[in-house]
């Protein structure tokens, strides 16, 4: 095959969400030379909500969540690499694999996501210690989660809050270590932490907050966690889930600008001619909220496709104003926006009865709600406004 045909090629490193939705926005957009897709996790690119919820507990299958079916790949000629990337070279337009093989390509879009950091203390290599971001990680913890089993679920992010659910909704003793007061309080605040800290109380969940496990124990297999302060947790299995970090590996060596993963323009391109990025690895500049590196399952979804388009020339600009969910128990959370950092935190409702609107404001700015089109606009509402029930929010 001549240069100049494998040039035209379009490949994509990473096969999760990200790079099978950006696989099937080339296509469906017109695309017809080729295409490759490369990952090291094998099956077919789907969405990883249902591992830490329904999956993990046997209520559904992972059909409705698959980007396309497996089939779908070879009837649209999309040339699909189980593999690991060893190197880029970018200024010869090369994909070099770990196996020996050489790809050239025209165009490059990194999506490899993140890769869950590890708990570096003694014990966690323990038999029984979990992690969860694979389907065969879901797997290991469903054979463990034997209803009356003791866990331990480290950390209470989203992850961990909706994985400590799942385990206490198929009959296990779960007792959940945390470092900061309440659930999910880094991101969601102290008075939203403590809704969600309550939520788990309330379904028999032990929260041990404000502390770290230092240590788990056992001869072979896990057998308890011990803890900063003191606490000797017994156990028969434990899952930690103390968050990712963006895996940027495939692009070391190159002069693609990385902090806090890939650093791409709002169109989705790094800094290097040719190579964009999407996903939980790229960090984004939005025009909305500045400079953000979003993990959750909708963005990879829609960034993947605005970088697609722009790899196909758009001009457009990646401006979601991002969304996620989480579930956990019968409640549901719906958040709106992205703020980390908020100086005033005002709610319609009842945080006693679990049904409310809480709006996070910075500096007068509206960042983050269950109120899209205020934040997209850039409103600065008044905050009694926002709690006022009678006052109507589309006409802020």
């Amino acid at each position: 095959m001549s240069e100049a045909v494998t040039k035209r090629r379009i490949v994509i490193v990473g096969a999760g969400l990200a790079g099978g939705t950006a696989a099937k926005t080339l296509r469906e957009d017109g695309w017809r030379d080729r295409l490759t897709l490369i990952g090291e996790e094998p099956g077919v690119p789907f969405g990883r909500p249902p591992l830490s919820k329904t999956y993990l507990r046997g209520e559904e299958d992972l059909s409705g969540w698959l980007v396309k079916p497996d089939d779908w790949y070879e009837q649209h000629e999309i040339e699909r690499i189980n593999a690991r990337v060893a190197s880029i070279d970018a200024a010869r337009r090369q994909v070099r694999l770990q196996s020996g093989g050489v790809l050239d390509y025209g165009k490059l879009l990194i999506a490899t996501g993140g890769r869950n950091r590890r708990l570096g203390v003694p014990g966690a290599d323990l038999e029984g210690v979990h992690q969860l971001r694979t389907v065969a990680e879901c797997e290991a913890i469903k054979r463990a989660a034997r209803r009356g089993s003791r866990a331990v679920v480290v950390g209470m992010g989203f992850i961990g809050s909706e994985v400590a659910a799942s385990l206490r909704q198929l009959g296990l003793q779960v007792t959940a270590v945390l470092r900061g007061k309440a659930s999910l309080d880094a991101v969601l605040g102290v008075e939203m932490g403590e809704v969600m800290a309550g939520i788990h109380r309330d379904a028999g969940v032990e929260l041990i907050a404000e502390d770290d496990v230092v240590r788990f124990e056992g001869s072979r297999r896990i057998e308890r966690a011990t803890t900063k302060k003191g606490r000797r947790i017994e156990c028969d299995l434990a899952i930690v889930a103390v968050g990712i970090e963006p895996s940027v590996e495939t692009i070391e060596g190159t002069k693609v600008a990385v902090d806090n993963g890939v650093l791409v323009d709002s169109r989705c391109r790094t800094n290097v001619p040719g190579i964009f990025a999407a996903g939980d690895v790229a960090n984004h500049l939005h025009p909305v909220f500045g400079r953000i590196r979003v993990e959750h399952y909708n963005n990879a979804e829609k960034q993947a496709a605005a970088a697609a388009r722009s790899m196909l020339g758009s001009r457009a600009i990646y401006r979601y104003i991002h969304t996620f969910w989480s579930d956990q128990f019968e409640h549901k959370l719906e958040y709106v926006g992205h703020v980390r950092k908020w100086d005033r935190f005002v709610y319609r409702g009842s945080l006693g009865e679990r049904k409310f609107v809480g709006f996070y404001l910075h500096a007068g700015r509206l960042e983050a709600a269950e109120a899209g089109r205020l934040i997209a606009k850039g409103a600065r509402p008044g905050w009694r406004a926002l709690a006022d029930e009678e006052q109507d929010l589309g006409l802020l």
